[in-house]
């Protein structure tokens, strides 16, 4: 099976889908890698340490494109999907609801499209999982972007100029991001609160150092591997209070929260920021889902009312060579458990591929990306 590694094409996307070490095992594994030339730069990896790994090296993305196999880290553009050859397979993070015209034109073309982000969140998948990887990475680096944002220290300092209270962070959403920014936040020293819609998150919010606060719902809002779903009216209500209050207490306020992995609920209104103290920031690490604040513009830095809200995009290339490295290895998990006789097979009775399956022999297969196709 020949494999295709083309450059990516959005702006400020500086990761690679494949990097050298997923090369050399790949290719240990019977397959031949082309890579666009100048793919893997920006996250730190040359042509030369492609080729030395057992790649071939392309000047042009058409080449790459023309794969049997592509990998890619963001959905392919409509001009991508008509380079690749009818018929062939596609791996990448399709986010398949929020680019339609892609899904539409990998349908025409005939593509077997594999989206990492539908893989289900179950322990077999774990390895494949690269919503979580990325997740990870964007907990870590929101909490340093609010340290740095900050007028104040983190840790509790004792000085002879006298003490320095700790900072106060309040992470909403403890998912795998909201996990790790609750650790960062408290290797930095600060005073952690943290909370989620799901009440059986509780001890794991403890467990990395973060102090529990949440409402009693009344419906349970947990909707199985891992994501929330809506919640009702009543527990908006009530939850928009605690908001309120926890938000006006604290110093940096990380938002993580994301209905299914994809929509982001709008939890943090202009009200709540107005009751925040000035000089206090919010990370809304949702901007990619639209954000968590009713004020962020994703991609942007805004001040309202003395308070700083950072609305990042693309946050994992922030820190291009160990997501790229992490997602290479999810991609390379992917096909090595489904290669059989140097091929991917499609099996839509295995549960991890018949998620990650959202287009097949000219039809979208996925069902919400289908529903709203119509």
């Amino acid at each position: 099976m020949n494999i295709g590694i083309p450059a990516e094409t959005r702006e400020g996307l500086t990761r690679v889908a494949l990097v050298p070490e997923s090369v050399k095992k790949i290719v240990g594994a019977g397959h031949a890698i082309t890579v666009q030339s100048g793919a893997g730069e920006r996250a730190g990896f040359s042509d030369s340490q492609y080729t030395e790994a057992g790649a071939t090296i392309a000047s042009s993305a058409a080449d790459a494109l023309s794969a049997d196999l592509v990998l890619k880290v963001a959905a392919p553009t409509v001009a991508e999907v008509n380079m690749l050859r009818e018929g062939a397979m596609l791996l990448t993070s399709l986010m398949p609801t929020r680019n339609l015209d892609s899904v539409r034109a990998l349908a025409h073309k005939k593509v077997t499209a594999f989206s990492t982000d539908a893989i289900p969140r179950t322990t077999r998948a774990q390895a494949m999982d690269t919503l979580s990887s990325m997740a990870n990475i964007s907990g870590y680096r929101g909490v340093l972007m609010g340290a740095l944002e900050l007028g104040k220290y983190f840790p509790m300092l004792m000085t002879a100029a006298g003490t320095v209270h700790p900072a106060k962070v309040f992470v909403i959403g403890a998912g795998v991001a909201g996990l790790q920014a609750i650790a960062t936040a408290r290797r930095l020293g600060a005073s952690v609160f943290a909370t989620d819609v799901r009440p059986e998150v509780k001890e794991q919010i403890e467990s990395v150092g973060a102090k529990y606060v949440g409402i009693e719902m009344q419906a349970s809002a947990a909707a199985g591997g891992g994501y929330a779903k809506e919640l009702s009216e009543e527990d908006k209500r009530r939850q928009k209070r605690m908001l309120a209050d926890q938000c006006a207490q604290s110093d940096v306020v990380i938002t993580t929260a994301l209905i299914g992995g994809v929509f982001a609920p709008k939890l943090i209104s202009a009200e709540i920021v107005e009751r925040m103290k000035p000089g206090s920031v919010i990370v809304d690490l949702a901007a990619d889902g639209g954000g968590n604040c009713d004020l962020s513009k994703p991609g942007s830095t805004v001040n309202h009312n003395g308070v700083t809200i950072l609305a990042p995009l693309d946050v994992p290339s922030g820190m291009a060579t160990h997501a790229s490295v992490l997602w290479s290895r999810n991609l390379t998990n992917f096909i090595l458990a489904f290669t059989k006789d140097k091929t991917i097979t499609l099996d839509l009775n295995d549960d991890i591929m018949k998620g990650a399956t959202i287009t097949h022999n000219g039809e979208v297969l996925h069902a919400k990306t289908k529903e709203l196709i119509g």
